[in-house]
């Protein structure tokens, strides 16, 4: 069962149009077809201006497609918005939709209120969801007051005011530090545990890798295809690097004629490293050293962001 589906979405933006003058067309979203299992964590991976938070601002019933069709729980996003806002969750990075001067209690309950919950019932939802982000003890302190970390846990607890089935999550640990980022990652995952389904947006490899089990890559409005960890590792494996201590000139220039070897970048004490850009490479790069009684060497592999700039070239990349 597919919760959030989009087919052949575009949108675009007209910048700089004016009286007797016509604007200049920006393309967010070029043909985007997208479709997300119940339960799912799913990522969407790319560069700032990739057309991410579009895509999430159109889900969400924010922002209009230009055209195509997306559908959230089954309901038409342009046609059922007040059904599909029901049943949605918005966590957004940064200190957007918080207001600093209110208490963090006083936040919550001011959005449970706009989900029409009754005084009472308010009052628990938002009690009960600051213990769960661990902001019980700073429930009645300013949001000015907290930090950046816990700002985002208080987001986390926005989104879920209304029992959404659907989170929408807009790089939520953007800025944060690595324990807070961890822990907020921890929150996810308990999420997808209760059967919520999680649109993960952002340019951070190591969240992507450990909290969704598929990634849409993203750039320039485009999908550049849907992929499984495991399809990742492959990437990864592709990219793999054989790091030598010394190597004869000759051996290194037979190494660097061999299919799927990518570069050899020579080091003036002698040594070098090999970067394939085949699965399988390195096995036949081994070979051939070994063979030539080269012992001082070893295998590394990339990071799922090096290999990402290998795909999309960089443009845009900032991590």
């Amino acid at each position: 069962m597919y919760v959030v589906r989009t087919s052949e979405l575009r949108r675009v933006f007209v910048t700089g149009a004016g009286w007797r003058r016509r604007g200049t067309e920006l393309v967010a979203l070029d043909g985007v077809s997208l479709a997300i299992e119940a339960g799912e964590v799913h990522g969407l991976l790319g560069p700032n201006g990739a057309g991410k938070t579009t895509l999430v601002k159109i889900l969400s019933t924010v922002l209009l497609p230009t055209s195509g069709r997306a559908e959230v729980c089954g309901r038409d996003v342009t046609t059922d918005t007040r059904e599909v806002r029901r049943k949605i969750g918005i966590v957004f990075g940064g200190d957007r939709g918080l207001y600093l001067r209110l208490t963090a209690r006083q936040n919550l309950e001011y959005w449970s209120a706009l989900y029409r919950l009754t005084g009472p019932e308010g009052r628990r939802r938002a009690a009960a969801l600051l213990e769960r982000v661990g902001l019980a003890e700073r429930a009645d302190s300013r949001v000015e007051t907290l930090s950046r970390g816990m700002r985002q846990r208080l987001h986390l607890a926005r989104g879920l005011i209304g029992d959404p089935q659907v989170l929408f999550l807009d790089e939520p640990t953007v800025g944060l530090d690595p324990v807070a980022a961890l822990e907020f990652r921890r929150l996810v995952r308990e999420l997808q545990q209760e059967g919520r389904t999680i649109l993960l947006t952002t340019h951070d490899m190591e969240e992507a890798e450990s909290l969704c089990e598929r990634v849409a890559l993203i750039d320039r409005g485009r999908l550049l295809g849907i992929e499984t960890p495991r399809a990742l590792s492959g990437w990864i494996a592709a990219y793999e690097r054989v790091d030598v201590a010394a190597a004869p000139p000759d051996v290194l220039d037979r190494v660097a004629a061999l299919p799927g070897v990518g570069r050899v970048e020579r080091r003036p004490d002698g040594g070098a490293r090999i970067e394939t850009v085949a699965e399988g490479a390195v096995s036949e790069v081994l070979r051939l050293l070994v063979g030539a009684g080269i012992t001082a060497l070893g295998v590394t592999r990339p990071s799922l962001e090096e290999v990402y700039l290998h795909l999309m070239g960089g443009h845009g990349m900032t991590v």
